[in-house]
């Protein structure tokens, strides 16, 4: 039998282990997908693995699973983490779910000279990445922070983590995604203006960061996102 419906919870998952949800997921499981007691959803947690259940008992308010047997380990992304600059609301949702698809392992939205939006509703993009998760198959869920001042970030920068720049100013020429050296990584994603010049300086300046290209054209900052996190994962990532 395949189960195709997943839910992340966020409750330990183990044998025979019963699993609460909430109501707006029971209302999903019993008034949307139409299912009833006995009937069997895949579940993650993000630390236990993927595991298939049965609904031991429910309605449209309250259900309860128990878990019968694990069907998948968790798989733990890359250590690489994405970091960009928050745009229309729209493309960044856009962002955070391709960026969990791909395997990104924490994303950081970012403050920069030229950032046109100031805020974000953490709570709302990490609801993102759990549905991104729970519709590719993935059993990790990367946590999304608070937006930070990208000064306060370089300056509290790991001495240990190398850092892909993704500079406008070198587009058109080539970047040797292969030659770059393994280990601990994030990728930094402009706003849609742009690094500014002090930005650029410090960014430059720091011994982990590598300035690359993205090929001839100048790439809107979702489309960066996507083309970056790629490229690492073909040469650097888990797709390799």
């Amino acid at each position: 039998m395949t189960v195709k419906i997943r839910l992340f919870v966020d409750h330990p998952l183990g044998e025979a282990q019963l699993v609460p949800l909430d109501r707006d997921q029971a209302n999903y499981l019993f008034a949307v997908m139409r299912l009833s007691v006995g009937d069997a959803i895949l579940v993650f947690n993000g630390k236990d693995g993927e595991w298939q259940t049965e609904i031991e008992a429910g309605n449209k308010k309250s259900a309860t699973l128990k878990c019968i047997h694990k069907a998948k380990a968790l798989q733990e992304p890359p250590d690489v983490w994405l970091l960009f600059a928050p745009i229309k609301k729209a493309r960044t949702d856009f962002i955070v779910e391709k960026a969990t698809e791909l395997g990104a392992a924490a994303i950081f939205p970012i403050s920069t000279d030229f950032t046109n939006s100031e805020r974000i509703r953490q709570d709302r993009l990490q609801a993102h990445a759990i549905e991104a998760t729970e519709q590719c198959g993935g059993t990790y869920v990367p946590t999304v922070h608070e937006l930070q001042k990208l000064d306060s970030v370089l300056d509290q920068w790991p001495h240990d983590r190398h850092l892909l720049y993704c500079d406008e100013g070198l587009v058109g020429t080539a970047t040797a995604f292969s030659a770059l050296p393994s280990g601990k990584w994030a990728i930094l994603i402009g706003p849609e203006g742009g690094f500014s010049d002090r930005e650029r300086t410090k960014i430059s300046n720091m011994q982990q960061s590598f300035p690359v290209s993205l090929g001839p054209r100048i790439l809107r900052a979702d489309t960066a996102a996507v083309a970056a996190l790629s490229l690492w994962q073909e040469h650097l990532g888990d797709w390799c």
